[in-house]
């Protein structure tokens, strides 16, 4: 996350047919989400000030946001703001290795067949 921000609140809110996950310090944040035509407003106080992905992840668990609409919404941010684990570049000694590794497996799986070289007299060497 960008924020190291702490929260008190966490809930969601529908604005425009869109449902959202909010996250505030104070309760009367209804207030204010009301005034600028959100609809169905649920907000839960938290136990404790955390940040919004362990917010989301509280209010995942609430009675309160127990129907589908609102599970689908908070799991919905849950994947799109959890961290991603980065890609772990590989070093030049693992590349080598996995070259090696594949061209050892390449000669197994080649089909060789044993020649018997007979001596010709007629042969000019």
């Amino acid at each position: 996350m960008a924020t190291d921000k702490l929260f008190n609140v966490a809930g969601i809110s529908k604005l425009n047919g869109e449902y959202k996950v909010r996250f505030a310090n104070d309760i009367m944040r209804i207030k204010v989400l009301a005034k600028h035509g959100h609809e169905d407003i649920r907000l839960a106080d938290l136990e404790k000030s955390v940040t919004k992905l362990e917010a989301a992840r509280m209010i995942l668990a609430l009675e309160d946001f127990a129907d589908a609409t609102a599970q689908a919404t908070i799991t919905e941010y849950l994947e799109d703001k959890a961290p991603k684990t980065p890609a772990v570049k590989a070093t030049p000694q693992a590349k080598q290795a996995k070259h090696q590794a594949a061209m050892a497996a390449a000669v197994k799986t080649m089909k060789v067949k044993a020649v018997k070289v007979a001596e010709d007299e007629d042969a000019p060497f």
